[in-house]
């Protein structure tokens, strides 16, 4: 029966194969990749760039969709909170940024949205992924320390209060610094 399951499991990951993604992800403890990514604003930012504060580099799917709105909106509505425990927020996805900047100026987004249009650092991350033929970066967050490694990794984000529970989680890790 085991066997069968195995077999059968292994010809339906075959039949959907484009619909998910392989590649490894980064875990808490691992060094974060760095990346060079324009923002919202032509701007260039790497994670090197922020070496002596935290960061909370979150990946999502698309712009101005409900979920990532509602999440970029929560980071934008926790902004001080951030900056009062000396953390930076950079938000993640395949859009361009022309797409990002309609969307930073729409919700008032205070933080950079970067630009990942060929997909290297949400590969780089292991969140890149294909979801009905459409490539996309999953909804995931990575807590970097100041030391450039990965404190925390967000596997399944629910956007509503995302931002609170990685506010609760940073003060938590600075609290054992």
């Amino acid at each position: 029966m085991r066997i069968a399951l195995t077999a059968l499991s292994a010809l339906v990951l075959l039949a959907l194969g484009s619909n998910f993604a392989l590649a490894e992800q980064v875990t808490a403890g691992q060094a974060a990749p760095d990346f060079e990514l324009r923002d919202q604003d032509g701007e260039i930012h790497s994670i090197e760039d922020y070496r002596g504060k935290w960061v909370a580099l979150y990946f999502y799917p698309k712009d101005n969709t409900p979920g990532c709105t509602t999440e970029a909106c929560e980071f934008r509505d926790n902004i001080f909170a951030f900056r009062s425990a000396d953390c930076q927020i950079l938000g993640v996805s395949l859009d361009d940024e022309e797409s990002h900047k309609a969307f930073s100026e729409k919700h008032g987004l205070p933080f950079p949205l970067l630009a990942d249009t060929e997909g290297t650092t949400a590969d780089a991350y292991g969140v890149k992924s294909k979801i009905m033929g459409m490539t996309i970066a999953k909804r995931q967050t990575f807590l970097i320390d100041p030391e450039g490694n990965i404190a925390k990794h967000y596997e399944k984000v629910d956007p509503d209060g995302h931002s609170r529970q990685v506010l609760a989680d940073l003060e938590l890790l600075k609290g054992n610094d």
